[in-house]
């Protein structure tokens, strides 16, 4: 690859090579292949790319063929944020459940799996884990995502995600920094404000990303978040105060600064991403994610436009655009060198395969290990007479409207797997207004299994729940968000997320599996 040394050439390569698009479909579009051999050096990928692990491998083959050392970047938390298994759901519980478990050598096991299986495909750079502590029950976008409300927790827990993912030659991306979980604004809709005093940030917020910093993660996320005690006037992701003041100095952190994405309403609908890609990167951001809405070469060509003519006009430095690009191409460096060690040691299985060998941990993966950590997750409260069902039940579920971050394409709940184990299963899903006297009509005299996502954030899913369990007493409830209502019915289980194998966990207990 030929690298161009003019002034000219050099600015416009720096300019793409901060970059980290999306684009559509399952196969790499002229465009962007045309991009990579013009200095883009990353991509973000979500599920609209894909359709199996084998087409991810080709895709994946087929950037490679364009630029040896691109960064493919993806949003894989695993739990109910997957890009992986977005039609299916997840092998893996999400961060929560993790944190139910509280098992740190557990958590370092399933992320080193998940960290295997995005390497067999061709992924190293995974925009996990979120190091969030949720703080506020109510918070409408983290949730389940993070690994719980106290800080010490999710700190232990973030470090050995971290550490876990890495061990497989994929980069950790600890996120969304400074901590998005003291929120009720979700930013892909509006800008949040977090008004902690700095004390309290230093002690709670911080603490996970500190972990995150010494177990040695390869990036950081930022947050579109107002936070006045640390800058009162602009959000993290465009705050020089914030990325570099306290992240790269006073944390000590060296590695990429990404941001979340700049066509998020926090930044788009204030700044707009031209104006806030420019300010982000002068601000200590090494790397623009934008792609999970828009993902066209236009888009690719403003930013790069915006970026060349901030240089140019003396509003961005031109030194803090190349060392930007630099960061982003040294990740690149890491990743690669990391995958040719473990191809030389047999750490990736066949290209397409979900599952690989043992790697540079020396051990070999456990590929159930998700569903070890659901099952250990649940909390379950029975009845004194609870028997577990012989018969198909119906399973109404209770559907709120769907966090932006998790989309509406991955199915959830525990419908399908109890038509596994008890045949003849049938399932409707029911929402706000006479939820619950709907569900009661649907089901008949037929057991009911009711399932919830975050009641305690719902007054509509709690109403619905009183309806059932007032006339039906026997309705087994299934929380799968953050279980902060008091259990109720003859059977009550937490799953602590949405994974399809939190679904399966579940089904088991029901079924008295």
């Amino acid at each position: 690859m030929t690298t161009l040394t003019d002034g000219t050439s050099t600015l416009t390569r720096d300019a793409l090579a901060v970059l980290q698009p999306g684009f559509t479909g399952t196969s790499a579009p002229s465009w962007l292949l045309r991009r990579l051999g013009e200095g883009l050096a990353s991509v973000g990928l979500f599920g609209r790319n894909i359709a199996s692990p084998d087409q991810l491998a080709s895709l994946t083959a087929q950037l490679r063929a364009e630029r040896d050392d691109v960064l493919v970047a993806i949003d894989e938390e695993g739990g109910d944020v997957t890009r992986l298994e977005v039609r299916t759901g997840s092998s893996f519980p999400g961060n929560h459940a993790l944190g139910a478990v509280d098992d740190v050598a557990l958590t370092r096991q399933v992320a080193a799996e998940l960290g295997r299986r995005l390497a067999a495909c061709g992924v190293n750079l995974n925009w996990a884990p979120s190091a969030d502590i949720n703080s506020d029950p109510g918070n409408p976008v983290i949730g389940v995502r993070s690994f719980g409300a106290d800080a010490s927790l999710v700190a232990r827990h973030t470090a050995a995600y971290v550490g876990g993912l890495q061990s497989a030659g994929v980069a950790a991306c600890a996120k969304h920094f400074p901590g998005h979980g003291d929120t009720a604004v979700d930013s892909h809709h509006a800008l949040p404000r977090i008004d902690a005093e700095l004390s309290v940030l230093q002690a709670r917020e911080l603490a996970p990303f500190r972990a995150a910093i010494e177990a040695g993660t390869r990036a950081v996320m930022t947050a579109h978040i107002l936070v006045p005690a640390l800058d009162p006037d602009r959000p993290a992701t465009l705050s020089p105060r914030i990325l570099t003041g306290l992240l790269r100095e006073e944390l000590g952190y060296d590695g990429l600064i990404v941001t979340d994405g700049m066509e998020m309403q926090a930044v788009s609908g204030t700044y707009g991403i031209e104006r806030g890609s420019v300010l982000a990167i002068a601000a200590g951001a090494d790397a623009i994610c934008v792609g999970g809405g828009l993902a066209d070469d236009e888009t690719v060509l403003r930013l790069r436009d915006a970026l060349v003519a901030a240089v140019r006009s003396g509003e961005l430095a031109e030194e803090r655009l190349a060392d930007a690009a630099a960061r982003v191409r040294a990740l690149a460096a890491w990743t690669a060198s990391a995958a040719e060690r473990d191809s030389g040691q047999g750490a990736a299985s066949e290209p397409g395969s979900l599952s690989a060998s043992a790697g540079r941990s020396g051990r070999a993966p456990r590929a159930d290990v998700g569903l070890v950590a659901a099952r250990r997750a649940l909390t379950v409260t029975r009845a004194e007479h609870f028997v577990p069902l012989a018969g198909a039940p119906y399973v109404a579920a209770f559907t709120p409207v769907a966090n932006f971050a998790v989309g509406d394409e991955t199915p959830w709940g525990v419908a399908a797997e109890l038509r596994r184990l008890l045949p003849g299963t049938e399932t409707g899903s029911f929402a706000r207004d006479r939820a619950g006297t709907e569900a009661l009509a649907a089901a008949g005299p037929r057991r009911i299994v009711a399932v919830v996502r975050d009641e305690h954030r719902h007054p509509w899913m709690a109403s619905a729940l009183d309806t059932l369990l007032a006339a039906r007493p026997d309705t087994i409830v299934v929380e799968m968000g953050v279980p902060q209502a008091t259990p109720r019915g003859a059977l009550h289980i937490a799953t602590h997320g949405a994974a399809r194998v939190c679904g399966r966990a579940a089904a088991e207990v029901i079924a008295g599996l």
